[in-house]
Parts: structure tokens; sequence; C-alpha cells
């Protein structure tokens, strides 16, 4: 099979181009024709060149901003009535990124050829999620493709949401500690080296504020070089610590426990463990198989192997909340409402409920941390800047007083 890049125009007269694979150059034609395209141009690329350019998506996932407007298009034009191949071809045409526009085609050929749109997705790689690929063969097999593809849209739209507002809630701290960190070093480094020699060449007895001033300013001139290597050995170490089972386990579990991030954390998962497992159960995913699916978008280890235990013991005829309320790992709200849901018949509708209700704690915590966070960095660097400001000063008014 060679590819093909491909440019003319369809039946209704608008600009079509893409990539699609072919035995043949005039099996290719032949494939386009019956697309109802009509070709202007038609060239083979090359192998190397073809692996190249379908390399990419294969090993990068969609992002879900992405991935989330162009579900919702496909299943509107599936509820409109326009066959799969069409729906993924308006899909092919909407995208403006190349590397995604070549992907979707990829999808479409595979449906052209036979495959189930669940089989293209999975030739794909790590393009599309796990739970993606699952909700899609849930509702290929239960012909409600159109209506899993909506409710998974509502899902990705809805994790891009809570995933806007944590990065742009934390971008101003994380921006103003940063600036504040490189403006402390240069001013220690640079600035106040050359200050603290005229101090020196006054010849008089030095404050303590100036004292300690100089000694913190040639300890970061002789030996920060030393503090860095040492705190980039430190990352290091840490990090390939991490990546082993039980050092992850005891970090990730040290995480947890920490006062107001682990609180945190704990609620951000507890929302995408909830969200994810009642949307695939509302789709028709069997308990176990949601179960699997969702740990594996866990990435604390504790949370991961509290929801591998809860699995053990629904496979071996438990209830679902009592292993996540013996767990302890997750907020009792969760361990309640899910025995509320088993009770009721109405576990999906819990489970969703428990996410939207952790979604809000977590945006009201990181709205009450940012208004306490962002005036305390602002005092401690004004009280930093103030005591390098009186440590320099005060030798000064001692020197001027000395002369009058």
């Amino acid at each position: 099979m060679a590819l093909f890049d491909y440019s003319g125009f369809n039946q209704q007269g608008k600009t079509a181009k893409g990539s699609l694979e072919a035995g043949s150059k005039r099996a290719a034609l032949e494939q386009l024709r019956d697309q109802g395209i009509y070709v202007s141009t038609l060239e083979e690329q090359p192998k190397t060149a073809a692996r190249r350019r379908w390399s990419l998506p294969r090993r990068s996932r969609l992002p879900v901003n992405d991935l989330a407007t162009t579900t919702r298009l496909l299943a509107t034009l599936l509820q409109a009535g326009v066959p799969l191949d069409e729906a993924l071809q308006s899909v092919v045409e909407q995208v403006e990124n190349p590397a995604q526009a070549r992907l979707y085609t990829q999808v479409r050929e595979e449906v052209r050829q036979g495959s189930s749109l669940f089989q293209a997705l999975a030739e794909q790689g790590r393009s599309f999620p796990d739970l993606y690929q699952r909700m899609v063969e849930v509702g290929e097999n239960s012909g409600t493709l159109d209506q899993v593809l909506l409710r998974l849209a509502d899902f990705l739209e809805e994790q891009a949401r809570l995933r806007s507002r944590t990065v742009s809630a934390l971008a101003y701290p994380v921006l103003m500690a940063i600036v504040g960190v490189g403006v402390l070093l240069f001013l220690l480094s640079f600035v106040v080296p050359k200050i603290t020699r005229m101090l020196t060449d006054l010849g008089q007895a030095l404050p303590l504020p100036t004292r300690l001033l100089i000694t913190t300013s040639d300890l970061i001139s002789a030996y920060g070089w030393l503090v860095a290597l040492l705190i980039g050995g430190g990352i290091v170490a840490l990090l390939r610590y991490r990546r082993t089972e039980a050092g992850r386990f005891k970090l990730d579990g040290w995480t947890l426990k920490l006062p107001l991030i682990g609180r945190i954390q704990r609620e951000i998962a507890t929302a995408r463990f909830s969200r994810t497992l009642g949307t695939l159960l509302h789709s028709g995913v069997p308990l176990l198989k949601a179960l699997e699916i969702s740990c594996g978008l866990l990435s604390n280890k504790v949370l991961r192997t509290a929801v591998e235990t809860t699995s053990l013991e629904v496979r071996e005829g438990a209830s679902l909340a009592e292993p996540l309320k013996r767990s302890g790992v997750f907020p009792p709200l969760l361990a309640q409402m899910t025995a509320v849901g088993e009770r009721s018949g109405t576990l999906e509708e819990m489970l969703i409920k428990v996410a939207d209700s952790q979604d809000r704690q977590v945006e009201i915590t990181l709205a009450g941390l940012l208004s306490l966070l962002e005036p305390l960095m602002i005092l401690a660097m004004g009280g930093i800047i103030g005591f390098i400001v009186l440590a320099v000063l005060l030798p000064i008014f001692q020197a001027s007083q000395g002369l009058g």
C-alpha cells in the first residue's frame, strides 16, 4: 500500500484535499471518484516520508480540546443521518492541524475498507485514549454511537474546562514566584556585591542586617553553582526513586498527606474517577471493565491501588461502596453516594453528582488558596526587598551621622 496526497473539488464545488492509502494510483483515483471528489493533483509520497508523517499522530495523544470538538461534530453529523465515512470526511475538512487531518483521514480509510470505528481508532495507537475507544465500541455494538459520542464530548469538555481553570488559576502565582526568585538571584549575584564593596570601603563596623546580606551574597556568588548542582542531583535522584514501585507508592502517599495540596489532589482524582466511571456505566460498559479503564486514568499510585483492590472485591461479589469506604483514601462522599446509587439503581447518576460536587469543591479551594497566596507572596517579596534596602542604607546613615 502506498500513501497519496490529493487535491481537487467535491460535488458541492468546495476544495477537497488530504491523503489516502491505495495499492496504485489508479486505485486511488477510483476511491476518490467513489467519494465524489474530482481530482486535480494526485502525488505518491516517498515511503520514508509517509512513515515519518504517520509516526507523529501514532505516538502523540490528541489534545483534549481538539478531541472534544471533533467528537461533538461527528456526533452531530451522525444524529443528522450522515453516513459515518462522510461524517469523518467532514471532520477531516474541518480540522486545521495537518497532522490531525492526516490522522482522521487514516481513520476514514480504515472505515471505508470495512473496519469498525473502534477498530480504526485502535489502529492509531495512543492517539485516542482507551476510554474513548471503549465507549465507541459500546456505542457501535448497541447501535447508539451518536448518543455515546455526545456523552463523550460532554465528558471531554468538562475535563478540558477543569484543567483550563486550574492552569489559569495557578499561572499568576507560578509566574510571580519565578520572576521574584529570578530578581532576587540577580540582585544577590550582581548588584549587591558591588554595593557591599563600597560599604566595606567606609572602614566602619557594619550593622547586623548588612553583614547578613554580605554573607548571603558571598555564598551565592561562590557556591551558587554547587547549590544548583545539589538541587538538580536531588531532583534527578527523587525522579529515579519515583520510577520504582515502592518509591512511587511512598511518595504518592506522602503527597496525599500534605495539608492543602493533598486535599486538592484527592478531590481532583475523585472527580476524574467518578466522572469516568459514571460515563462508562451510562454508556453500557460492564462495571469491572469500567473500573479497569477508570483506574488507568489515576496517576496517584495509592489511589490506583485502592481502585484495583476494589475491583478484585467486586469481582468476588462485593458491592462497590464497601471497598471504596474501607480504602480510606477517597472522600467519604464517594462511598456514601455510591451506596445510595447501588440501592436505588441510579449508580451512574450518583457518580456524576459526586464528580460535579468535587469539581466545585476544587474550584472553591483554589479560589480561596489563591486569594490568600497572592498577598502573602507580595508581602514576602516586599519584606525581602525591604531587608536588602535596609541593609544597604543603614551603613550610609551611620557614615553620614559620623561625618556630621
